[in-house]
């Protein structure tokens, strides 16, 4: 998201704040016209003087630098012209930074993708994993450290692997893996490579070796998983979409580090299957279930809010079912935990082992009754009874709106608001627009200095990369454009929100409106892009006004 895009709530309520902020944005990021240096009429009164030369936008044909004789200039004067139109915009830039920086977003917003009443929302469906449950740090390494011991163990992988451990914060969420290649990177919504995140093990790949490798930076339809996942070519390129599976990335890397440090010739296929079938033993088999249950104060958090959402929906006449493809005695120890002894009280249907996504589709499997020892009975079902747990599918035919639960965005969030992100993705914004008007300049002079601008431009974006994931970047950006995991979000969930205890700022009343992000033809900036959610109102002050019942 532009940071110039952000909530302008301080702004609407002083006129002339706002024609200021208009006036500095689309002298930041106009897209036409020609930038000259005048001594006069500048786009905002400034501290410096009245004579300070300042940059303001002209309707005069390209590549003329004032009225007078400034075209037929020598290199230094031009050097030094450009100097000074790059200094000007460097200081509106900063003039902008207090105003941006006191219109954070709210990391408790609920955001929209679709227009979307709770009004019209009469019955619930939660998931288990990170939505009512959410688990710490050490579930991440529990699954890692049992998956590489099995490699080990039965698959007959290097004893030298358990050298390895779980690297946090080493991958994200929704990267590809190109399984005949061995290679993990992000792609964008429009499948280009963010060159820069091309890993080959715990090691980058150069920008040259990946553009040789698929000549460009672009991934072919055919190669890409769709939006379930699925490739039409069996598996070509596969992307991460669960938190569960970034222990399944780390091993990969740690695996293909291991064998490329000790030359050992391997068949990248072949890897990628014992990988994805040693770390789904981990569930199948219930090793990961049993050892949450044995130690649940350590792997799971505690979800106090989770408990005041479910009675919230409760009191206010809601309906509500979990689904989960967990067994019901891991849901239950873990439901006990979180909520209390009675949560089975508070749905009307609790169903597990649903073989999701596959729970989701159009293929016809009988709803099974099972007991609390996890027995499936045989008689057959009519109807679902509350208090009852059940397992098998149902089909998706009934216009369900969906909210996706992203935990990483509270974190994505909290950086977007410090004074470093919006000061570099602000001057990164002006500095891109500048070179994009000032690359009419063809001359050897210009070029130098435009070239260095660029250079700074790109050490810019490498830098908003870092800020997030050294490897990897945002899990929403690549260095511009929406990842391919974005497109995903935006595609198949209405709402999106950090945790679940967002839903507490709300009534049940409330719409939520996406906002209108421009599109490239369109004006940069206009009122209605606010996003009421997310102003900066003290979060005391929101949930006494919108978080009563």
């Amino acid at each position: 998201m532009p940071t110039l895009s952000l909530p302008l709530s301080n702004l609407l309520k002083n006129k002339e704040g706002f024609k200021r902020l208009i006036a500095d944005f689309k002298y930041l990021h106009s897209r036409s016209g020609i930038w000259t240096v005048s001594t006069s009429a500048p786009w905002i009164s400034s501290s410096r003087g009245p004579n300070s030369a300042l940059v303001s936008r002209r309707q005069a044909p390209v590549g003329q630098l004032t009225a007078g004789n400034m075209c037929t200039s020598s290199s230094d004067d031009k050097t030094s012209w450009l100097w000074s139109v790059y200094n000007e915009t460097k200081q509106q830039t900063q003039d902008l930074i207090p105003v941006i920086s006191n219109n954070f977003v709210n990391p408790d917003t609920i955001f929209a993708n679709n227009q979307m009443s709770l009004q019209d929302i009469e019955i619930y469906g939660f998931d288990y994993d990170y939505t009512l449950a959410f688990y710490s740090s050490h579930l991440h390494t529990l699954i890692f450290n049992i998956a590489r011991d099995i490699l080990i163990d039965e698959h007959r992988y290097p004893e030298g692997l358990r050298e390895y451990d779980y690297i946090p914060n080493f991958v994200i969420r929704g990267l590809h893996y190109d399984v005949q290649k061995a290679l993990l990177m992000k792609i964008d919504a429009f499948h280009y490579i963010q060159l820069g995140t091309v890993y080959r093990g715990l090691n980058p790949v150069p920008e040259k070796e990946v553009i040789a490798m698929y000549e460009g930076s672009h991934v072919p339809l055919e190669i890409m998983s769709d939006f379930y996942g699925k490739s039409s070519h069996g598996h070509t390129m596969k992307q991460f979409m669960d938190i569960f599976s970034l222990p399944e990335m780390t091993l990969l890397s740690c695996v293909n580090d291991y064998f490329m440090k000790h030359n050992i010739d391997y068949e990248p296929v072949h890897l990628y299957k014992d990988v994805k079938e040693a770390i789904g033993d981990v569930h199948v088999r219930g090793i990961m279930y049993r050892a949450v249950e044995a130690d649940i104060e350590k792997y799971i958090c505690y979800g106090e809010q989770t408990h005041a959402v479910l009675q919230k929906l409760s009191r206010n006449g809601k309906k509500m079912f979990l689904i989960t493809n967990s067994p019901f005695d891991f849901v239950d120890r873990g439901m006990n935990y979180i909520v209390g002894k009675d949560w089975r009280d508070l749905f009307d249907v609790v169903i597990v082992q649903a073989d999701k996504p596959g729970f989701f589709n159009d293929r016809r499997k009988p709803f099974r009754r099972v007991t609390d020892k996890g027995v499936l009975l045989w008689d057959r079902i009519h109807h679902l009874e509350k208090g009852q747990i059940y397992k098998q599918d149902l089909t998706l035919k009934h216009g369900w709106r969906t909210g996706a639960i992203i935990p990483e965005l509270r974190k994505e969030i909290k950086i977007m608001n410090t004074e470093e992100y919006v000061h570099t993705m602000t001057w990164l914004q002006a500095l891109t627009g500048l070179v994009e008007q000032m690359q009419v300049h063809r001359d050897p002079a210009s070029q130098t200095v435009i070239q260095q601008w660029i250079d700074e431009r790109e050490e810019m974006r490498l830098r908003t990369k870092d800020i997030f994931n050294a490897q990897f970047g945002s899990l929403f950006r690549t260095y511009h454009n929406p990842t391919y995991f974005s497109r995903r979000l935006s595609r198949f969930a209405d709402i999106y929100m950090a945790s679940l205890s967002c839903l507490l700022n709300y009534d049940l009343q409330h719409t939520f409106y996406p906002r209108r992000t421009p599109l490239q033809h369109e004006s940069p900036i206009w009122p209605e892009q606010t996003s009421t959610g997310a102003i900066n109102i003290p979060f005391q002050s929101q949930r006494t006004t919108t978080g009563t019942e």
